[in-house]
């Protein structure tokens, strides 16, 4: 799995026999990344805790019980409809294993993430203002732990 999904590079490695992009979130078919606009989607409150525990299980496959088992206080039916959806939405991957579908994530929470702080990012105004803004609200150990992504980012582009 790949721990975040950059708008920046999401493009670069095509591959495979139907030429996916490397966005684990496009929906694309084929994928034409110069017109990709395949992104996070925005999720409601049911939505989100569904995802929070499919992610907290490291992306192992599951079935509409085994999540109705961990949430008691939602019907089976419910559960099943959220899920279906989320699939619609490209956060989660099914596939029919007899008369049971089978649920996984696709990328993980850090993607997830990331692509929703760029999508807010560059629909501000002036992203420059807002990302200045963003740093200063960090702490220390956030500001270290930026500073090694950006030295990171760095290497790999020289």
């Amino acid at each position: 799995m790949v721990d975040t999904i950059g708008y920046d590079d999401r493009c670069v490695s095509m591959s495979g026999p139907t030429k996916r992009c490397s966005n684990q979130l496009c929906s694309c078919d084929p994928c034409g990344c110069a017109t990709c606009t395949c992104g996070a989607t925005r999720l409601g409150a049911l939505e989100q805790r569904v995802m929070d525990w499919s992610w907290s299980d490291g992306g192992a496959e599951f079935t509409v019980r085994e999540l109705a088992a961990s949430l008691p206080e939602y019907a089976y039916t419910t559960l099943a409809t959220v899920l279906d959806r989320l699939a619609l939405k490209g956060v989660l991957r099914s596939r029919r294993v007899g008369r049971t579908k089978r649920y996984a994530t696709v990328g993980n929470k850090g993607g997830h993430t990331a692509i929703l702080m760029y999508d807010a990012l560059s629909s501000d105004a002036d992203p420059a203002v807002a990302l200045r803004r963003f740093v200063e609200s960090l702490n220390e150990s956030e500001k270290d732990v930026l500073r090694d992504a950006l030295d990171e980012a760095r290497v790999k582009r020289d």
